[in-house]
């Protein structure tokens, strides 16, 4: 699932564009995730053993037009009740000039971040062994190192 940071390019410039020609701005990407709230959800599903990984994404596109026909092309346009159901063309036009100006690549593409989670739950059932006891190990981590030597040892014996 798509994580917090994701487009922040695209929203950012939206933002800015929108605030200077119409006096304020109302969210054009859907909402995304936070990493906490994932965990949270995965607890309350009953699920006891969490890993929540997390990748960034760079896509770099032509301009943002193009990048907006494929967030619409995936699904990705905004599905909020309540948006404001119109952008005005000098506000895309906008929105465009800032986005090229603040985030432009060498090559005169701009980058789109995409912040992905993956998540990992796992439920315990009967049949299945626990864990032992946190604090329960009978060898310390600091004494796996010493473990090729003992190995050695073993071998020059036999």
């Amino acid at each position: 699932m798509f994580g917090g940071d994701t487009l922040y390019e695209l929203r950012c410039s939206l933002q800015l564009a929108e605030t200077e020609r119409e006096g304020g701005f109302s969210p054009h990407v859907s909402p995304f995730t936070a990493v906490n709230d994932l965990g949270h959800l995965l607890g309350r599903a009953g699920f006891n053993t969490l890993t929540v990984d997390t990748d960034e994404i760079q896509v770099n596109y032509p301009g943002m037009f193009e990048l907006m026909e494929d967030l619409q092309g995936m699904g990705e346009s905004n599905c909020a009740w309540n948006r404001k159901g119109l952008l005005h063309r000098d506000t895309m036009l906008a929105a465009a000039a800032v986005y090229g100006e603040m985030y432009k690549n060498e090559d005169g593409s701009v980058p789109a971040t995409y912040q992905v989670y993956y998540m990992i739950g796992w439920k315990y059932h009967d049949s299945q062994a626990r864990p032992a006891e946190r604090g329960s190990a009978t060898v310390s981590f600091g004494e796996l190192g010493k473990i090729n030597n003992l190995m050695s040892q073993g071998k020059k014996s036999q």
